[in-house]
């Protein structure tokens, strides 16, 4: 796959720019619901010269088309959860090595050799359900650390494996899952770095996310409460060490759009609509304009904020038409 192996090695703004502007003219030509949207919003490939003003693709037309310029079927083709309410997105994916590759090297970048912990995945709906990318990589990271494993609602047996796992742990869940372990139990955690998914998924009232993680430091006797921000549309994942601020592998970028005009890029500290590059999606769209908002922070960090009122973004009817 074009730039698969490149883009593991960029070190600099230049080798980013570089890599982001050939796969973009790639997929421009090869992604057909990316070139559809390329022509109905009037670009030219040939003219974008800038990273910044790469057109971003609308995240829902993952719902309603596929999103896809890989020589071959899909090797695995990841779905998002959803409420039963709406159309669940397809991320179709090439080649399984590649996004494992992508999210192991991450993943060392910022908490090192994955056989250092015991990684746990608290997340039940996931669990319960077909199709979920981060199961997938949750997986194949408690494999790489060779100790840890899957709980779904058994928390007294997850909290007696935590007390007696010597190693370094991570517990990574989705929020609500969190809360309710840190409501019915809060159990004092030791040596163990919690982690959440974001998500209440319409089953706990949703917080503003510093009062979220104050529930879980005081409940769990941590310090900080650590998170990951992923989803299924991309391959890499961005992560926090606390306080919210995520920070993303060097194959990544987030800009800040102004969300009643997503062509205006909006500057550090200004809170607008999130638009990600995710160079690992070689294979889909690598320019996604999500339904998150937040802010761009120095050094390329992030934050993220909650999400755009109504959740669509007007003007992919266009396509979707």
């Amino acid at each position: 796959m074009i730039l698969a192996d490149n883009i593991f090695s960029i070190a600099s703004d230049e080798d980013f720019r570089r890599e982001a502007l050939s796969l973009f003219r790639f997929q421009a030509e090869r992604c057909a619901p990316y070139a559809e949207w390329l022509r109905l919003t009037g670009c030219d490939p040939a003219q974008v010269r800038c990273v910044e003003d790469i057109p971003m693709l609308p995240i829902e037309l993952f719902k309603s088309h596929d999103v896809y310029c890989g020589s071959q079927p899909p090797e695995k083709i990841f779905t998002s959860s959803n409420t039963g309410q709406t159309v669940a997105s397809r991320h179709m994916m090439a080649s399984l090595s590649h996004y494992e590759r992508a999210f192991t090297e991450s993943f060392r970048r910022f908490y090192g050799d994955p056989g250092r912990w015991s990684i746990y995945g608290l997340l039940p709906n996931y669990l319960e359900r077909e199709g979920s990318s981060l199961v997938y990589m949750v997986d194949r990271l408690i494999s790489a650390a060779g100790s840890g494993g899957f709980f779904l609602h058994d928390y007294p047996a997850l909290i007696s494996t935590l007390e007696n796992d010597p190693k370094p742990k991570i517990l990574l869940g989705v929020s609500y899952a969190l809360w309710e372990l840190a409501e019915q139990y809060a159990p004092r955690l030791h040596d163990t770095v919690v982690m959440e998914t974001g998500g209440m998924k319409g089953r706990r009232k949703e917080l503003p996310k510093s009062e979220f993680h104050k529930i879980l430091c005081d409940a769990f006797g941590v310090g900080a409460i650590h998170s990951e921000y992923g989803m299924a549309e991309l391959t890499s994942q961005a992560y926090s060490s606390g306080g919210g601020v995520f920070a993303s592998p060097p194959w990544v970028r987030v800009l800040v759009r102004d969300i009643n005009d997503p062509t205006e890029r909006l500057p550090e500290g200004v809170r607008g609509g999130i638009d990600i590059i995710d160079l690992a999606n070689v294979s889909s769209c690598a320019f996604i304009s999500t339904q998150d908002t937040g802010r761009l922070l120095d050094g390329g960090r992030f934050t993220i904020e909650g999400r755009i009122a109504g959740s669509d973004i007007r003007g992919c009817n266009l396509l979707i038409q």
